[in-house]
């Protein structure tokens, strides 16, 4: 890409209108199940944007397919105008807490280095510069306190930040968090959404699986309602009608 090499904040703080994600017809299927019909919507750098769906809806799958995890049957997906085939170290995925292996033997400064992987390579050494994007990325989440502990002693909204330290370290732009606020208590909660505003104030975009539809509007600037297919896809207090919610979670109501 041919911005790659700008500053981070040049490249979206002051441009952020040239830097959109655009996913057009994304399908995806787990061996035979279709998981994602034909997905599209556009956004860019600055935005916060929700995924609103029933268990079962692809919010997961979609995430997974624009970090690259999933293999995509067919669409497409471009960044800064750029397809967007596999990984792109420019996009940091946040899995759902449960997925993670929380008794692995590394400190929340060893998660964090991870993200300068991304940069330099597992084969290269850490120069000054990697140290000091640890050191920055650490103090940006409020976790350079925290740095020599390990990430099983963490509140689960440590271990939230120290996630997101990670790929503050990486660079990325594109955050992609599968359900971050599940399991937080009200304080975590409270400062996870002030940092979710701090970052897309800076530039990135901010892309979240959520299953709380009252704080929605408050939390994000942005909404895809899907299931299975996008239903909806617009400013969160614009989307979010009563009408739209009852219908996308009707068929989970009935099923239970």
């Amino acid at each position: 890409m041919s911005e790659s090499h700008h500053d981070h904040h040049d490249c979206c703080a002051h441009h952020a209108h040239h830097h959109e994600l655009v996913i057009a017809d994304l399908t995806v299927h787990y061996r035979r199940v279709l998981a994602l019909d034909q997905v599209s919507f556009a956004t860019s750098c600055g935005n916060r944007v929700a995924l609103i769906g029933p268990n079962g809806a692809g919010k997961s799958t979609l995430l997974k397919a624009i970090a690259g995890l999933v293999p995509r049957t067919s669409g497409t997906i471009r960044w800064r105008g750029t397809e967007v085939r596999k990984w792109s170290r420019e996009f940091a995925y946040l899995p759902q807490r449960e997925e993670v292996d929380w008794s692995f033997p590394i400190t929340v400064r060893g998660l964090v280095e991870m993200g300068r992987y991304a940069q330099t390579g597992w084969w290269r050494k850490f120069s000054a510069a990697d140290n000091a994007a640890v050191d920055e990325a650490l103090e940006s989440l409020a976790l350079a306190d925290l740095q020599h502990r390990q990430i099983r002693e963490l509140s689960g909204g440590q271990q939230q930040r120290a996630f997101l330290a990670r790929a503050i370290a990486q660079e990325a732009h594109v955050l992609l968090l599968d359900e971050p606020f599940t399991g937080l208590d009200r304080n975590a909660s409270r400062l996870l959404a002030d940092l979710l505003g701090k970052l897309s104030h800076e530039g990135r975009l901010v892309i979240a699986s959520h299953h709380d539809i009252d704080t929605a509007g408050k939390l994000f600037d942005e909404v895809l309602v899907l299931n299975t297919r996008e239903l909806a896809f617009g400013p969160a207090v614009e989307t979010l009608t009563v009408d739209l919610i009852t219908r996308t979670f009707a068929a989970q109501k009935a099923a239970v």
